[in-house]
């Protein structure tokens, strides 16, 4: 096996750029698509008619995984940091069987038991993009990888959810047996695609003269991170919660949503609607691999998420007045959306450490903004549950949208604004260095 990997990493480091990007962002893409099937098929389930403590059934389940997830990205930002390469195959198998058995006992434990399992569910998912994403970063085509990869969060949902909901209609297993049922049509996927993504080659030395070269960070290193960018990042990462706390609601309510517009008895649905989201939103981002300069690219990115912003609230707007359908609306802000939340994945924070040159790694930055921003999810569905239960989702969902979108396109105006500034003085410090 260990010379097949051997054979395959000769093989890529041959190829021209294209090729290269092609093989390694789809074993990328394949990897963390098979991921959300450990993870999402849950969320077409209804549950309808179940509570307990006098609270829907199916918020306890969301909660419960989310909570492992959450503390999961605050977990990822000490130990995907500091990640090494060595044994990052079998870390991802391992995270995933161990959300896979945790299934099995959420269908096997009657409830209301069985909602923990759901917390043990989530909890070692929430690594898995942070392992995945260090076989990409700081190479001169990161972006193209990780177009690929991004695509896997935006149409593998969809996919999940529509086999979750074909394993419910015509399989007939009940919606505890669902999830893990449903993640067994992945296992043998995951372990092919896990393999090949353990044979991409590492980075050049051309790659770490135009990307800067990516380490592990201790804990002194992190804090003198945070210390150099601490307006920034709180910036940055405040907008990217407003983000994360609608995506969330659009994905783990989708379902009601759906149901809601009319399209309640059409599994291919989930996957249909993010088509067109993912090859938009996934062309317009994969253009900035061709803008050499990182600091031009930064604020270019940063435009693009303004224009995110100004998506939804504008299809929103349209939508309420009557004047585009429900299903135009829905793909409409999740382009927007996806503009917005993507970069934050790939993009924004490869280039900003692009521009400073400052030797560190991508997964700290996520994981810091991963777990506020689910963190942030959190405490929006608390507050719908306890505070708004007779405001309808499609609402809820839309009011949400307008009000995250306004605040998000302050803050990442004032993030422009607050680079420029520190760019400015990284470049005097530069120029009297070199004096």
């Amino acid at each position: 096996m260990n010379t097949l990997k051997i054979k395959i990493q000769e093989w890529m480091s041959r190829q021209p750029g294209w090729i290269f990007a092609l093989s390694a962002s789809l074993t990328a893409f394949l990897t963390y698509s098979c991921m959300y099937a450990f993870r999402k098929p849950f969320a077409v389930g209804i549950f309808d008619g179940l509570s307990f403590l006098g609270i829907d059934y199916k918020i306890w389940l969301i909660t419960s995984q989310v909570v492992g997830y959450t503390l999961s990205k605050f977990l990822g930002i000490k130990y995907i940091s500091e990640l090494k390469a060595t044994s990052r195959a079998v870390y991802i198998l391992v995270l995933v069987g161990i959300a896979e058995i945790s299934l099995l006992l959420f269908w096997l434990v009657p409830g209301p038991y069985n909602i923990i399992f759901m917390f043990f569910n989530g909890l070692p998912l929430g690594l898995i993009w942070g392992v995945v994403f260090s076989y990409l970063e700081g190479r001169r085509l990161t972006e193209l990888l990780g177009a690929g990869l991004s695509a896997s969060f935006i149409i593998a949902s969809g996919v999940a959810k529509s086999v979750g909901k074909w394993v419910i209609m015509d399989l007939h297993f009940s919606e505890f047996a669902m999830p893990f049922v449903t993640g067994l049509f992945f296992v043998i996927p995951l372990v092919i695609s896990v393999f090949l993504l353990d044979c991409i080659p590492p980075p050049t030395a051309e790659d770490e003269r135009l990307r800067t070269k990516r380490l592990p960070m201790n804990l002194m290193e992190r804090k003198a991170f945070l210390n150099q960018f601490f307006v920034g990042i709180i910036l940055l990462v405040t907008t990217y919660m407003f983000l994360t706390i609608f995506r969330e609601l659009r994905d783990n309510f989708s379902v009601e949503i759906w149901k809601s517009l009319g399209y309640g008895n059409d599994p291919a649905i989930f996957t249909l609607a993010e088509l067109p989201v993912a090859l938009f939103t996934l062309l317009s981002l994969a253009l900035v691999t061709f803008i050499r300069s990182n600091y031009k690219a930064f604020n270019i990115i940063l435009f693009i998420i303004f224009t995110g912003f100004v998506l939804i609230i504008a299809s929103t707007l349209l939508f309420s007045a009557h004047l585009i359908g429900g299903k135009v609306w829905m793909i409409t802000i999740g382009i927007g959306l996806y503009l917005g939340y993507v970069p934050f994945n790939a993009f924004l924070y490869e280039r900003l450490i692009s521009s400073f040159k400052y030797v560190s790694n991508i997964g700290f930055l996520i994981y810091v903004s991963d777990a506020f921003g689910y963190l942030g999810s959190l405490g929006v569905v608390f507050y719908k549950n306890f505070f708004s239960p007779k405001i309808s989702w499609i609402d809820f969902f839309s009011q949400s949208g307008l009000w995250f979108s306004i605040l998000g396109l302050l803050f990442t105006v004032l993030s422009i604004f607050y680079f420029k500034n520190k760019y400015n003085q990284f470049k005097i410090s530069n120029e009297n260095e070199y004096q």
